[in-house]
């Protein structure tokens, strides 16, 4: 079985390479050249001529003035062009490269332990609109244009040749209305299967089993890689994770939109003495417990809230109870540049309902994956909502995404993650 398997792959290989020696050129305005000759990666459909006719997931050679470079066409989606590589067509020996390096870069997070993380992102590793996370000895991949798509059979035989302990490769496929862009901020699900949850299917291996366990910094968690949002765990946030923990000593902390309870497992083994988890979803109260049992915490201290987090908030302020942390980790509020000014107000209010929940001296601890929202927006959003409820804030914490979502320096849009940690006061 074995060798029929290499037979077939080899012979893919050479059509793989064969179909690269005769690629169609796309000319692009001259105006693009510094952007293409710094290294962004994309190319709008408005940048190229409406009555070209290609084959999504076509290669093509594209020349910009004295530019060049190699790129994967789609011919639907406001991003008609991805660039690969400036310097070669891809072919299968040039995935093999891109996944060994990425693989190399997170290397200390295997040295720590850790079994859960994100192995490919995107533009970030040079693979333009494919992600891979690794869950134990297994890995989903997951493709965010029709185009990319294409090339999933060829990343799951390169992802098993970079790690002969991989068993198996799952395959999230795009619905309808899915982001294009391989950040983490899709807007989470109504529970572990709501509606927007991806099809999956097996592109390579074994099925993953229902209960596989994974570690991260010496905690334990459940993921379940077929119906869980994000694969079952919002792997960007890990480190920050970390910052709660080292924070969350002989105090009461309020963990609003907690999925699984990520955050709230850090700040039980970080010594909080009362742990509040509040989150919408179905099913997300018998997670969290699973977990937190996984971890041998103690279950005494932690509460599970299954309901709406802009609800809750007011109610608990209306009661006058306050926790000396509330951690604010909400989903995405814009999906595009339209919705950037409604993101902003619904940040604004969440924050500032979350601020009437913080005793005096408190910390707020503050996240936002809204691509939309730059850093400085994000600043001034807590600056805004501090302001409406008479407070001021202190930041005493900032941070992004870890090492394992990198962010090319050419590419900004790759920079989604913001992670504000203040200290809370009256205004004097």
């Amino acid at each position: 079985m074995k060798k029929i398997v290499a037979y077939l792959f080899q012979h893919v290989k050479i059509e793989y390479d064969s179909a690269m020696e005769k690629l169609p050129e796309i000319q692009l305005p001259a105006t693009l050249r510094e952007r293409l000759a710094q290294g962004h990666p994309w190319v709008y459909r408005s940048h190229v001529d409406p009555n070209l006719a290609l084959p999504t997931g076509a290669w093509v050679r594209v020349r910009c003035g004295s530019w060049s470079g190699y790129a994967l066409w789609d011919a639907a989606g406001p991003i008609a062009l991805r660039i690969f590589s400036e310097r070669q067509a891809p072919n299968l020996n040039w995935l093999d490269d891109q996944i060994r390096m990425a693989w190399d870069l997170r290397e200390p997070l295997r040295a720590a332990g850790c079994t859960a993380y994100r192995w490919l992102f995107g533009e970030g590793d040079g693979l333009p609109g494919l992600t891979v996370d690794r869950y134990g000895s297994y890995a989903v991949a997951q493709a965010y244009s029709a185009a990319t798509e294409t090339l999933l059979p060829q990343l799951a035989q390169a992802l098993h040749e970079c790690d002969p302990a991989l068993r198996g490769v799952l395959a999230r496929w795009r619905g309808d209305g899915d982001e294009e862009t391989p950040d983490e901020n899709a807007a989470q699900v109504s529970g572990l299967a709501g509606p927007h949850t991806r099809r999956v299917s097996l592109l390579w291996g074994e099925e993953p089993p229902i209960d596989l366990t994974v570690i991260e910094h010496g905690l334990r968690f459940q993921a379940d890689l077929r119906l869980g949002q994000k694969t079952g765990l919002f792997l960007d946030q890990r480190e920050n994770r970390r910052t709660v923990e080292r924070l969350s000593s002989g105090r009461s902390v309020l963990n609003c939109f907690a999925y699984t309870g990520g955050f709230s497992l850090y700040a039980l083994r970080g010594g909080a003495h009362e742990v509040v988890s509040v989150d919408i979803g179905k099913g997300l109260a018998e997670a969290a417990a699973t977990n937190i049992a996984l971890s041998k915490l103690d279950p005494t201290r932690h509460e599970f809230v299954t309901g709406d987090c802009f609800d809750l908030l007011a109610r608990y302020a209306e009661q006058n109870r306050r926790f000396d942390i509330v951690i604010l980790d909400p989903p995405s509020f814009a999906k595009s540049k339209q919705n950037r000014y409604a993101a902003l107000r619904a940040y604004t209010r969440l924050n500032a309902l979350g601020l009437r929940c913080v005793t005096p001296g408190g910390l707020l601890v503050s996240s936002s994956c809204t691509s939309q929202v730059s850093q400085e927006a994000f600043r001034e959003v807590l600056a805004v909502a501090a302001a409406s409820v008479g407070q001021r804030l202190q930041i005493i914490h900032e941070a992004g995404q870890p090492l394992d979502h990198p962010v090319p320096a050419q590419f900004p849009e790759g920079r989604y993650l913001k992670f504000v940690v203040t200290r809370v006061s009256a205004v004097h």
